[in-house]
């Protein structure tokens, strides 16, 4: 029995040594011994950013955030009391710390509160000796001062340079009598899950805080903004480190350091970064020119779907940037891009989805000439855009005014669960549709049908279905029916609602009810 019990463990045994001998050799992980020697040479150019502003108080509560209300007699009532005397600025009555009581109004005059001073904190960084700051924006927006505090106290007052609401960077510029110490910029490509880094700032006015962590993600779209490619790490980020820099292992900032991720309101491990790479260009427009100059393409763009992929004959995997919508009289529509293309590369780029369009859009210079490839119809095509600048704020598109449709009976589009009619003046003003808005009115979905599955919803206008217009319901119903006996198993429908806009939704063609399945 112990010979065949040892024979098993060998058999077993041998495939598992074979493995080990196959496989790579790992290189041995080495920790850091100290990252004293690196924060030694990178406190010096990290600030703390102080801005205050003018707030209105709060209706009935003039002196508002109030002290926290304890048991009359307790001492906790004496401690709150004290700690948040101490903590609010000189002028009180008595000649003691806290508000000055408000000014009394003139004579007949309602009894307003006066206004009430509030102070914010965050972080910075120099990274020019000349005296220029980054910054987020959040930490300086709506300041009415702002103070850069080195690292030995030292206090200056900052002068706003510009701000980039769209990235939330914020550019300074303080003077001093001798060059400042500053830190350089670094490649954010380069940091790869799993580096090392640094973060130092001003956490609840702690400044000159230290934390270390590793890269924990790259890309995170947090939904903060259209560029969004943040760096995710677990080194601790509190209130108070917006702004402050990131740093790699040798000493160069890789990132921003702008949001966390917590239910508590501090550091859980999940932090987010702006990338150097798209910080550093931004700054310098900022800095150089007090604004930043964008491309602009001109389109409302959407994800590509396994769905959409199927009904626009995509294959392998390939993904893209719908084109929901060409607006008119803009750079893309100019260049020939229409509704329904989808955006393969960008100036040679591959667009892997649809949120890094407009970053590699808005990376590209004003007035290039750029290639551009698309999917239309089954193929790729090529066509070359002229890029114009990203305003300011967002241009509606206008469109070509239509006739308007002959009034059709209402009509169920059966297995989509859709009810649909002709728009007319009544449902225009009903649903609030724009005066030139044209298509086929949505007037009822029903539950668990295709329809409700695509949150489509009565108001709701159906433009095109697969790429063709349409403008009756008998019109939409005889399109459907077409692409049915085709054997699609899916329609892509171009819809038109007030909450989303446009946008293209693909629709399973389940058969119609009393059909054979």
């Amino acid at each position: 029995m112990r010979l065949v019990a040892t024979a098993l463990l060998l058999a077993f045994s041998f495939p598992a040594m074979a493995q080990q001998a196959a496989a790579p050799a790992m290189a041995p992980f080495v920790a850091p011994e100290s990252f004293a020697p690196l924060v030694r040479n990178l406190l010096p150019a990290v600030v703390n950013i102080s801005t205050s502003q003018n707030v209105a108080p709060r209706p009935g509560r003039p002196d508002a955030p109030e002290t926290p209300q304890a048991p009359p007699g307790s001492p906790f009532e004496e401690f709150f009391r004290d700690f948040f005397n101490r903590n609010r600025p000189p002028g009180g009555p008595n000649g003691q710390q806290g508000e000055a009581p408000p000014a009394p109004n003139a004579p007949g005059a309602p009894n307003r509160p006066a206004p009430r001073r509030a102070q914010s904190l965050g972080s910075g960084f120099i990274v020019d000796a000349s005296g220029i700051v980054i910054t987020n924006n959040h930490v300086i927006d709506g300041a009415d001062e702002i103070n850069v505090i080195l690292q030995d106290n030292t206090s200056l007052r900052a002068t706003l340079i510009g701000t980039d609401p769209r990235t939330d960077l914020a550019v300074l510029r303080v003077q001093h009598t001798a060059p400042l110490p500053f830190v350089p910029w670094g490649d954010s490509d380069t940091a790869l899950v799993g580096d090392w880094v640094v973060a130092i700032g001003n956490p609840f006015g702690l400044g000159g805080t230290v934390t270390a962590g590793i890269v924990s993600a790259r890309g995170r779209d947090i939904r903060q903004g259209p560029f969004d490619d943040f760096i995710q790490t677990d080194a601790a980020i509190n209130r108070g480190n917006s702004g402050g820099p990131l740093f790699n292992m040798r000493g160069e900032v890789v990132g921003i350091n702008t949001a966390i991720y917590s239910p508590t309101g501090g550091s859980i491990g999940i932090g987010f970064s702006i990338p150097s790479n798209l910080a550093r260009g931004v700054a310098r427009q900022l800095a150089d020119g007090g604004r930043v100059r964008r491309g602009w393409l001109g389109v409302n763009i959407q994800q590509v779907t396994d769905e959409i992929a199927e009904s626009l004959g995509l294959r392998g995997g390939t993904r893209g940037a719908l084109i929901a919508r060409a607006q008119e009289g803009a750079p893309a529509a100019a260049a020939g891009i229409r509704n329904g293309d989808v955006v393969l590369r960008f100036n040679n780029q591959e667009v892997r989805e649809m949120r890094t369009l407009p970053r590699i859009v808005a990376e590209t210079a004003v007035g290039a000439q750029v290639p551009v490839v698309v999917w239309r119809d089954g193929r790729e095509e090529t066509v070359t855009v002229t890029l114009g600048e990203l305003p300011t704020e967002a241009t509606p598109a206008s469109t070509a005014p239509t006739q308007t449709p002959r009034p059709d009976r209402p009509i169920e589009l059966s297995g989509l669960g859709l009810r649909v009619t002709a728009l007319t003046a009544e449902l225009r003003e009903r649903y609030r549709l724009r005066p030139e808005a044209r298509g086929v009115v949505v007037m009822e979905v029903l539950p668990n049908t295709p329809g409700a599955e695509r949150e489509i919803r009565p108001g709701d206008l159906i433009l095109e279905v697969q790429q063709e217009r349409v403008t009756t319901p008998q019109e939409l119903q005889e399109r459907i029916e077409r692409l049915r006996r085709q054997g699609r198993a899916t329609a892509l429908f171009l819809i038109e609602s007030q909450q989303q806009g446009q946008r293209f939704v693909p629709l399973r063609l389940a058969p119609p009810r009393g059909a054979p399945g």
